[in-house]
């Protein structure tokens, strides 16, 4: 089954592709009278929020559809197509957050709750009484999505562009539907689309491990065909981690764990769940979706047994689908990835919006913004960052936006002193000023550190200490000294101010 990059018309799986994108668009719209309280979604808390009210199943796939995205689905396999073990790093790293969440997330939807937050910016605002820092959260966030959902409609893109569909238009009209819809029903579309994306989603692994090896001579011979290939790559891949890489992967999967809770989206499906017990619960369910991943990413090695030739990594999956598969199931795996990509894209713009107008625009107006006018404005801002994002991945090359996505990860991480550290340590072991002037250290050293790299590998950064080469992923380095000052000044910051413990 050899193959070779092809821009050829298929009908069958573009008319396949078609069908399911209209289901779920159609869903989309509908979603905007599901569970519509009588006075409408003017408020941040029903069109921002869905209304607090998912329960265990919709929360289990509206978070999965924050982990697994379209690009996910393209991303992850291209990782291990070209450097083999070390792209598995995205594995252990949701192994990582599982435990994470269900120590960290019940006690920030608690609050939050408890205080009508409806972004961590809010909650930050309320814990520290700084409005410096509570912009700095927000604008963080904002910048760190940015990319993100950018990246979403680089896997969209690719998925187009392999049934043929090239140029601008197709992305253009996809984009202007999820905005519409987005638009009219919140939060609440993205939760019934998850649904039917993440079926199709475990549908197509499911029929990829079982359908694509038993062409290939079982996963024996895939596993051969990888380790005789993978070290022809440049730079040399194996299906075994090297004695240099054991650091640069321990610090990947950590540092993504430590990052994916902090990112606007998560904590916007977080904050809709209807309690902490169903986030619990989801913390316990959510490994399901890692076997998915694991199973996904060895499709990584099953392109490389079946001969698959593309310039552009990303191109791998959609080739594999398109040529191990009947046209029409191909059709129905790329609708998967390029619904895969509607789902985050909505519910990031959505914490864009949520952030901007409560903790950008509401910080700074003389006159508080009523609910309705809040939700209308959020409303507007969550359009102007789609189209924003649209622009960005039609007039650049898709590597820009992986590479300010490598940047926006290293941000993100930024806020963990500020956020998780300032929900479970006592007031006054934390002072704003520390924390602020932590977050901007970690800021600037990690993004010296990524532009030292020219944004290249993954972020894994040569540290020299005591004479010592450590490479590690930027974003732990940079914690480590935002941590350090963090906690290390907010003694003495205190004698200069000291903190109103009964505020």
């Amino acid at each position: 089954m050899n193959m070779a990059l092809a821009g050829n018309m298929h009908p069958v799986a573009l008319a396949v592709f078609c069908v399911a994108f209209a289901l779920v668009t159609v869903a989309g719209f509908l979603a905007a009278k599901w569970r519509r309280p009588d006075e409408g979604l003017h408020s941040l808390e029903e069109w921002g929020l869905g209304g607090r009210s998912f329960g265990t199943l919709i929360t289990w796939f509206l978070l999965g559809g924050d982990v697994y995205t379209a690009y996910t689905v393209i991303a992850v396999p291209a990782a291990l197509y070209g450097a083999g073990a070390l792209g598995f790093f995205a594995v252990p790293y949701t192994i990582l957050i599982y435990p994470y969440m269900m120590l960290v997330l019940p006690k920030l939807w608690t609050v939050c709750h408890r205080n009508g937050y409806v972004t961590f910016a809010d909650f930050v605002k309320g814990r520290f009484e700084f409005r410096p820092l509570t912009v700095a959260i927000a604008l963080t966030g904002i910048l760190s999505l940015m990319p993100y959902i950018a990246l979403q409609l680089v896997g969209m893109k690719v998925a187009l562009a392999a049934m043929g569909l090239r140029g601008e238009w197709p992305l253009i009209l996809a984009f202007l539907i999820l905005a519409f819809y987005t638009y009219s029903a919140g939060l609440r579309a993205p939760a019934i689309i998850a649904v039917v994306k993440d079926i199709m989603l475990y549908v197509m692994v499911i029929a990829a491990v079982i359908w694509l090896p038993s062409k290939l001579g079982g996963f024996g011979h895939i596993f051969a065909v990888a380790a005789a290939e993978l070290p022809k790559h440049s730079p040399p891949g194996g299906t075994l981690l090297k004695a240099g890489q054991y650091l640069p992967y321990s610090t990947l999967a950590i540092g993504s764990a430590l990052a994916l809770i902090l990112y606007p989206h998560t904590s916007t499906a977080t904050l809709s769940s209807s309690g902490p017990q169903t986030l619990r619960r989801n913390a316990a369910l959510l490994p399901a979706y890692t076997l998915m991943l694991g199973l996904l990413a060895l499709l990584g090695y099953v392109a490389l047994a079946a001969g698959v030739k593309a310039a552009d990594k990303s191109e791998v999956i959609p080739l594999l689908f398109l040529n191990g598969f009947p046209e029409w199931f191909a059709g129905f795996c790329l609708a998967a990835v390029a619904i895969g990509a509607l789902v985050p894209a909505a519910i990031m713009s959505i914490a864009a919006a949520n952030l901007f107008t409560r903790n950008l625009w509401g910080e700074f107006v003389k006159t508080p913004l009523t609910a309705q006018k809040e939700a209308a404005q959020a409303k507007i801002v969550s359009l102007i960052v789609k189209f924003g994002a649209l622009a960005f991945v039609l007039e650049t090359p898709g590597s820009y936006a992986i590479e300010m996505q490598l940047l926006g990860g290293i941000w993100i991480t930024q806020l963990f002193p500020a956020v998780v550290c300032g929900a479970f340590v006592k007031r006054r072991a934390l002072h704003p000023w520390a924390v602020f002037a932590g977050w901007l250290a970690g800021m600037v050293w990690g993004s010296g550190m990524a532009i030292a790299l020219e944004f290249k590998g993954s972020g894994v950064y040569p540290l020299h200490v005591f004479g010592q080469t450590w490479s590690m992923y930027a974003a732990i380095p940079a914690l480590v000294l935002n941590l350090v000052i963090s906690f290390g000044l907010s003694p003495v910051f205190a004698k200069v101010r000291p903190i109103a413990l009964t505020a």
